[in-house]
């Protein structure tokens, strides 16, 4: 039975939504120099194409992401689209006004091609036949999907975390297609302590039995791993502060400590909760593939500076960073902002101010709705007017 608040809900949103697949058999390079296909891209939309096809804004998902953004699957759906409360009718990607696109990246496991698909030659999962990719090949399926639906110039191309590098890419790569640009909690190029904590959750799920050097889909998932993985991952996603607000101390359905490895700390109990329902809706395979292809993305090598890898870009850029993300901290986004205000780049900056870490991305919709609105109509006016 559906509730009230729940219609409220569907109300509000972008209501019910479809998960869409466009599969194409024609091979892409990688990165790696291999050629890869055929490959299946999931995706969704909310609101309309205008005549112009000129209204168009791809948001961009992060490591754990999917195509699901916004809006429901169905009247049941407890949980709405990981960033419904930024798209939707009204909200900061209007969907009254703008035609938004979200998909899954390649490498994933939410409908896109990635290690646990079947591969045609085989009939069995590719496992770690799957070749290695990067950001920058995740980006080249994208254009393909944006291609298939007839789009030849972007609005703006948007996303937190790793979703902002695919953003980066995106303008680098397609500079006459992408108008503008917001990059949102993320970075020019992954750092030493980024890689070193994806390396700690790859060598926990590695570690476990189950793996099984990645052949594991006829048999137990490596759940023990890639659940602690998870854990790992989430706390970098935190903060000191939001964990203190939070959990501080807390004893966990107890009123004083038992002296034994249980459960004692509130804290504790969140972050096997957190690692147990990972499991149930994510990859061990894919999560290897896509935090080895954020380790791999550096935009200041791979052209050689980041004032030469943005030297071509003609969009017009928003830069959004969390005082307390220490995953991605704020002096990352600001060399980003250097660097294009030196090459004369139109760029906007802000810095939000928030207890919550890096997930601040996820929960501080307010205030980057009021900068992504105020972003956008610029972006419009000055194209359209």
């Amino acid at each position: 039975m559906t509730t009230s608040q729940e219609l409220n809900n569907l109300d509000n949103s972008v209501g019910i939504v479809e998960t869409k697949y466009y599969s194409f058999s024609e091979k892409i390079k990688l990165e790696n120099g291999l050629d890869f296909g055929p490959i299946t891209v999931a995706y969704e939309t909310y609101g309309k194409l205008n005549e112009n096809k000129d209204n168009a804004i791809l948001v961009l998902h992060a490591l754990s992401g999917d195509a699901h953004a916004a809006g429901y699957h169905s009247q049941e759906d407890k949980k709405p689209g990981w960033w419904d409360d930024m798209i939707g009718p009204g909200r900061a990607f209007d969907t009254n006004k703008y035609f938004v696109i979200s998909s899954n990246i390649l490498g994933g496991c939410k409908g896109t091609t990635g290690p646990a698909s079947i591969n045609p030659e085989t009939q069995k999962p590719y496992a770690l036949t799957f070749p290695m990719i990067t950001v920058e090949d995740m980006v080249k399926v994208q254009k393909k999907l944006i291609d298939y639906l007839g789009i030849q110039s972007l609005l703006s191309v948007t996303g937190g975390s790793m979703g902002g590098m695919q953003a980066m890419e995106w303008a680098i790569n397609y500079p006459e297609m992408v108008k503008s640009v917001i990059v949102i909690a993320s970075t020019s190029r992954l750092s030493a302590q980024g890689i070193a904590f994806n390396q700690v959750g790859r060598s926990a799920i590695i570690s476990d039995p189950n793996w099984n050097n990645g052949n594991y889909y006829d048999s137990e998932a490596p759940a023990m791993g890639l659940a602690i993985a998870r854990m790992i991952g989430h706390i970098t996603y935190l903060s000191e502060e939001s964990m203190h607000q939070k959990f501080g101390r807390k004893l966990q359905n107890k009123t004083e400590l038992d002296f034994s490895f249980d459960i004692n700390f509130q804290v504790e109990s969140y972050l096997r909760y957190q690692g147990k329902s990972f499991v149930d809706r994510f990859d061990a395979n894919s999560y290897l593939y896509i935090t080895k292809a954020m380790d791999y993305f550096d935009i200041p090598q791979k052209y050689g500076s980041l004032t030469k890898a943005f030297k071509q870009i003609g969009a017009k850029f928003l830069v959004i960073s969390f005082s307390s993300d220490w995953l991605f901290p704020p002096e990352q986004s600001k060399d980003i902002v250097k660097t294009l205000m030196k090459i004369d780049k139109e760029v906007t900056y802000c810095d939000i101010e928030s207890p919550y870490g890096h997930d601040a991305f996820l929960l501080e919709y307010k205030q980057q709705a009021k900068m992504v609105k105020g972003f956008l109509k610029s972006v419009t006016d000055k194209l359209y007017n």
